[in-house]
């Protein structure tokens, strides 16, 4: 059971936010610690520094190096994102007046996202409004799609995702072992 991943003041944080503390585990969500092995990739597309994982922030430059010989333009919005960011994050929805249930078709829980592990880039390009799903028109989104695995990169987030998250064709996450995965499941 993952919930038994949260400690007491997760727990907290979760009964604050109205979230049960076994939603992970009924939506089939892996956990994520926040990562500590952190680089800076500099600056978003509003000029605050990012950080990835080491070995992410590596494969990303390669990719962006490779995106930009073939004239793309490839910018990150959001890299890592601590538990408690991501709590912030969704307590300004609530205030905002947003539905719980709504919140999380687009958030994942605090220790649910990817972001957490350093190896999660939600992306944009020049031209395109950044998160949104005017994104999979842009060159750079059909260059990822070609390209992104080259440097262990996929899209989680696609039309009728297992995770119940909404499709997010900006949002991509380095493994290095999912294509081994995917192999593995489709012989069994």
């Amino acid at each position: 059971m993952m919930q038994s991943m949260l400690n007491n003041k997760q727990k907290e944080i979760y009964k604050n936010l109205g979230i049960s503390p076994n939603y992970g585990d009924r939506k089939n969500l892996k956990f994520y610690k926040d990562a500590t092995d952190l680089m800076d990739v500099g600056p978003n597309v509003v000029g605050v520094n990012q950080r990835l994982s080491k070995k992410t922030a590596l494969q990303w430059g390669e990719l962006l190096k490779a995106a930009a010989e073939d004239n793309i333009s490839i910018l990150i919005v959001s890299g890592f994102r601590s538990f408690n960011y991501q709590a912030n994050l969704i307590q300004k929805k609530l205030e905002k007046g947003i539905d719980i249930k709504d919140i999380l078709k687009v958030n994942a829980p605090p220790g649910f996202s990817q972001h957490h592990s350093g190896r999660a880039i939600d992306v944009a390009t020049k031209g395109y409004p950044p998160l949104t799903e005017k994104f999979e028109e842009s060159d750079a989104f059909i260059w990822l799609e070609r390209n992104a695995n080259s440097y262990s990169f996929y899209m989680p987030y696609t039309k009728k995702n297992e995770f119940g998250i909404i499709y997010e064709p900006w949002h991509w996450f380095y493994d290095p072992f999912y294509h081994s995965k995917q192999n593995i499941n489709s012989k069994s």
